[in-house]
Parts: C-alpha cells; structure tokens; sequence
C-alpha cells in the first residue's frame, strides 16, 4: 500500500530525511516513532504530496508521490499534526465543507464515521474554536474520512491531548481498521503508543534504526536491564553514569535504567553504598522506549 525507497531530503545543510525506506502492507496499523525534530512530519508531507523529495520515491497503492499526486489526494486521508480546521466553522459545517471537497456528502459515508462522530454530534453547532483539544482531534479525524480514504496518515494525532482522549482516539483506530481493513500510519513521539501498532519504525535523526513488530523490538534488546530507584535518581546517576563497566544510565520516570558492559551491577551498587544511597535493584524488561534508547546510542 505505500513504498519508501531511499527517500531523502534536507532544508538547507540540515538533512531532515537521509535515504529512508519503508513497506507498509495492506490493512495495517503501522507507527512511525520518533522525538521531534527526528524527520517524522518531513516524511508525511512527501507522502501527501506536499513536499517533494531531493532523493528517491514513494508510491502509495502504486501511485508516485510526484507524478500521481491527483489521484494520491483522492485516495488519502491526512490528519496533520498541528489542528487545520475552519475555527470559525461549526462541527456540522466543517464535515459538510470536506464532504464537499471531495464530491461526497455526510450521508453517503456516515458508516465510516459514526462512532466517532456521535461523541461529536451534541456539539454539532459548536464552533471548532470552543472544541476542547479531544474533541477537535475527533472532528479532524471524521474530516480525514469523511471521503472513505484507502489509506489514512495521521501525524502527531494526539500530541498535546489528555490521556483519556489518546486512548479514545487509539481505540477508534484499531476499530477502523478492524471494521473497514484501514492502511494506517500515524507518527507519534510517545513510545508507550507504540505498543498499539502492529509494525513500527523507530526514526532519529532522519534515519530509521529499526522497522519491526513492538514485541519484536523489544525482545532483541541486547542487554540485561536493570532498574535502579534510590533516595535520589539524579544524584545516583551522576554517581554512576561514567562508570568503567557502566554501558548506559538514563532516568525513567521514579527510577533509573542501566545497562553494563559484562552484565554484572556489583560495581554500581559498591558505588552507590560507598556514597551512602539506599537504593534497590531488579532486573526488568526492556520496553520500546529502552529499545530505542540502545539503538540510539548504538548508532551514535
């Protein structure tokens, strides 16, 4: 359904993409992830036709990026990451103006939207600027569908949202491509949704360090983890992140996450008892954001 090979593409002397290829199949639910500024929104824009690229191609459902960029339009449903909408448009008018866009009408694709959109029907009179930040991510996504679109791109969905509002909206997604065999890639920078995809790819830096299933991802880490929590996180860090033996010492959240050269912590709790911490230690599996910090270390 959509074909990257050896995209490339840089603004000036910073390169924003550099020789990216993906496969994205039919059907699935695919996460592009990666912090700001990693070359994610860069991509979505050559894939919407927005942006064309310095280096190589993309197609979707056979259609170049480039030359086909008519017909990709009329099969694509985007969803960018900063909300577009008419602000002083109501709900009901903003559906009907993209329905009308795209030769359509609310009706005729209703099916497509409605368990979204009953979440928005009380509000169907309300300006899209007196939305709350859920509700105006659910407007946008029936405005993505509102055309039954075969592939759907969301970039950034559920940046700055609440979290009952992400896990509502990520329910509808797997609902979507459930009910209607939906192609989907969204972007998110929050590691723990990647969990909600059935394929991801990990970017930084223009660059992807790895595409596979989260599972996947996670089971290759190639260290034993520990995690580490003590009366104090950020001390204890400095303490022992420059450690011979130590490999990598990051903070998560109420604890650290370190990795050793020979797998063995006895040198980092020597060092912790000497400066007199109380701490504990466990070892514990890796998630996708530990996954990624490796891969990101390895590549540096």
């Amino acid at each position: 359904m959509i074909e990257v090979k050896n995209i490339s593409k840089s603004y000036g002397s910073t390169k924003a993409l550099d020789d990216i290829s993906l496969n994205i199949n039919k059907g699935s639910l695919f996460g592009l992830i990666g912090p700001d500024g990693a070359g994610k929104s860069t991509l979505f824009r050559i894939l919407t036709t927005l942006l064309i690229p310095d280096k190589g191609t993309a197609t979707l459902l056979g259609h170049d990026t480039v030359i086909d960029y008519k017909k990709i339009r009329q099969i694509v449903g985007y969803m960018p990451g900063r909300f577009s909408l008419y602000l002083d448009l109501s709900v009901q008018e903003n559906l009907e103006f993209f329905a009308k866009v795209f030769n359509t009408t609310i009706e005729a694709n209703y099916d497509m939207i409605h368990e979204i959109y009953v979440m928005l029907e009380p509000f169907r009179d309300r300006k899209a600027s007196d939305l709350s930040g859920g509700m105006k991510q659910k407007l946008a996504l029936c405005c993505a569908l509102i055309h039954k679109p075969e592939i759907l791109l969301l970039d950034e969905p559920t940046f700055g949202v609440d979290p009952v509002s992400r896990k509502e909206f990520w329910d509808n997604l797997k609902k979507l491509q459930k009910k209607d065999n939906l192609t989907t890639l969204v972007s998110t920078p929050y590691m723990d949704e990647a969990a909600m995809c059935d394929d991801i790819a990990l970017i930084q830096n223009g660059e992807i360090l790895t595409v596979n299933t989260p599972q996947n991802i996670c089971d290759n880490f190639s260290n034993t983890l520990f995690e580490i929590k003590t009366n104090n996180n950020y001390k204890a860090q400095l303490s022992i992140k420059d450690l011979q033996e130590v490999n990598t010492a990051f903070m998560f959240g109420n604890s650290i996450h370190v990795t050793m050269h020979n797998n063995n912590i006895s040198d980092v709790e020597q060092t912790l008892t000497d400066n007199n911490f109380e701490f504990s230690v466990k070892v514990i599996k890796a998630n996708i954001e530990d996954s990624f910090m490796e891969l990101m270390t390895k590549k540096l």
